[in-house]
């Protein structure tokens, strides 16, 4: 007998109708091979018609293997009782969206659905479909002739409860209303620990206005789960495989779920053989002048066995990758002291985090924590430009200006005898290796160089000491009602610089400018006032 299984979603008043023809007889259709259809949806109905044309060398996946559709639109994967099914959307065209704005990329097949668990995951899927047809749509708007776009990376969000999903709305996604992005994401740890929240921070997100990608951190998963295979169940039910591709412009991106969650609790950061299998296989399909970037919320320096990954990219000509998980935000350039063999250093970016140090720190007049990071980066998110195969990373701090780029530490009065060894310090957030910092005084003259410095950032550190005073000290108020959470320890910022003020500053007010130059060619400047007295 035959039954339509239909996946239903809303975005604003149309109705979008996924998966079609469901044969419930298995004994007829117990198929171990998936087939489908992907085809340009012209009237937006989710429903393959009579009239609308198929569509040739599209890539569709199952987590390993990969096949391109041939002229009539048709693919074939192999299919177990646990796969995710996606079609990987070239940058011509577009993906149909949920109410929250999620890409409708993909078809679950769980006969069973998922196991039993705190928080619920994937429904039972029945019996394999005859046909598994992906519909996607013509782009609403075109990439200008560069192949430049704008995106959105949020690192850790982390909202256990809806009162930290309402810091994020209102210290974040307001401000990002109206962007010029093409499209978001959030690097994992989506929430703290409760995936039951994924709904209330999307719902929030969605505001944002644009298509919102998520990747799995090891805050995401199940807490119930068994195995590795059940952690991303949840993750899984709102956002689809947690291992999935798109392209866009002249750029393809891969999200790898690089979290191995252990049975009896904790994780490890690696990469699976049928992920690697999977870049693989889908990159014999990419042109090498595109710029592969890699998603991933564990730094690729944490997994152990990043030297399969890096042996599947480093002959291509254009990487990039980008992670989380830090709290702390950097830039490392690896070489072979990390594994990487290519022909010039990988640059891999640990994006800052939207929730600082876990929304710890005191709250502003908002009722919001000064969410500080491990590394003295104030709480915020990247906005990453792609120009063809070429890139460009500007931090944004959350509800600061676009140009709050660095923090200048210098004593405010400083007795004149003091002046030979009094240093400045400065802290650029988004600063590396590739940096240069300079500064002047009064406006006129030479401009000196700072240094690089590893230390800890003075104002996290002082923050720090107040949180641990106020846990000791606070009568008669619950803690978090004066802090966020109790603050990690500091650690050693990667991005700090340091100088000695000249000696020759005679008494009086004076004025410190610091410029510095990123790896991209952006130059930012900031100022600080003292006295010499």
């Amino acid at each position: 007998m035959n039954q339509l299984h239909a996946s239903i979603w809303q975005t604003g008043k149309i109705v979008f109708v996924f998966c079609l023809c469901l044969y419930a007889d298995s004994h007829t259709f117990a198929q171990t091979t998936a087939r489908g259809v992907v085809f340009l949806d012209a009237n937006r109905n989710g429903i393959k018609d009579p009239d609308e044309k198929p569509l040739a060398e599209v890539c569709v996946s199952n987590g390993k293997e990969v096949a391109a559709t041939n002229g009539a639109g048709q693919w074939e994967l192999p299919a177990g009782d646990d796969t995710g099914f996606f079609v990987i959307k070239p940058a011509a065209y577009a993906l149909p969206l949920n109410a929250h704005l999620i890409p409708q990329h993909y078809y679950l097949h769980k006969p069973k659905g998922s196991p039993p668990s705190p928080s619920e995951g994937v429904a039972p899927t029945g019996p394999l479909p005859a046909s598994i047809d992906f519909p996607l749509w013509e782009p609403e708007e075109t990439v200008s002739d560069d192949h430049r776009f704008q995106t959105l990376f949020f690192g850790d969000t982390q909202a256990r409860g809806l009162e930290q999903v309402n810091y994020i709305t209102h210290d974040v996604v307001e401000e990002c209303i109206g962007t010029e992005a093409a499209f978001g994401v959030t690097l994992g740890d989506i929430v703290a620990d409760d995936p039951n929240l994924f709904a209330e921070i999307s719902g929030s997100i969605a505001q944002i206005g644009v298509p919102w990608y998520n990747v799995f951190g090891n805050h995401d998963n199940n807490r119930g789960a068994t195995s590795n295979q059940y952690a991303d169940e949840t993750f899984e039910r709102y956002f689809g495989p947690s291992t999935y591709a798109f392209e866009y412009g002249k750029v393809v991106f891969i999200a790898l779920n690089n979290i191995y969650s252990k049975p009896k609790g904790g994780f490890k950061p690696r990469f699976t053989s049928d992920q690697i299998d999977f870049v693989r296989n889908y990159l014999q399909h990419v042109p090498e002048e595109k710029l592969v970037v890699l998603l991933m919320h564990a730094p690729i320096t944490t997994c152990g066995n990043r030297r399969a990954l890096f042996e599947v990219i480093e002959k291509r000509p254009h990487t990039f990758s980008i992670a989380s998980h830090f709290h702390e935000l950097s830039h490392l350039f690896l070489d072979r002291g990390n594994g990487w063999q290519g022909k010039n250093p990988h640059h891999h970016f640990i994006n800052g985090a939207v929730s600082g140090s876990w929304w710890a720190g005191l709250k502003d007049e908002q009722g919001i924590p000064n969410a500080t990071m491990y590394d003295g980066t104030p709480n915020g998110y990247a906005v990453i430009t792609f120009a063809g195969n070429t890139y460009d990373i500007r931090y944004k701090v959350a509800r600061r200006p676009a140009d709050y780029q660095m923090n200048i530490y210098l004593p405010e009065d400083i007795p004149q005898q003091e002046v030979k060894k009094t240093e400045v310090l400065v802290n650029v957030f988004a600063g590396s290796a590739r940096s240069t910092v300079q500064m002047q005084f009064d406006r006129q003259g030479k401009w000196y160089p700072l240094r690089p410095t590893k230390t800890v950032d003075p104002q996290i550190l002082r923050m720090h000491k107040l949180s641990a005073y106020l846990e000791t000290t606070v009568d008669g108020q619950p803690l978090d009602q004066v802090l966020g959470g109790k603050m990690g320890r500091p650690s050693k910022t990667q991005h700090l610089w340091v100088a000695k003020i000249p000696d020759f500053l005679t008494p009086g007010t004076h004025l410190v400018t610091v410029r510095t130059t990123d790896m991209f060619g952006n130059e930012w400047t900031a100022h600080r006032i003292f006295r010499v007295r």
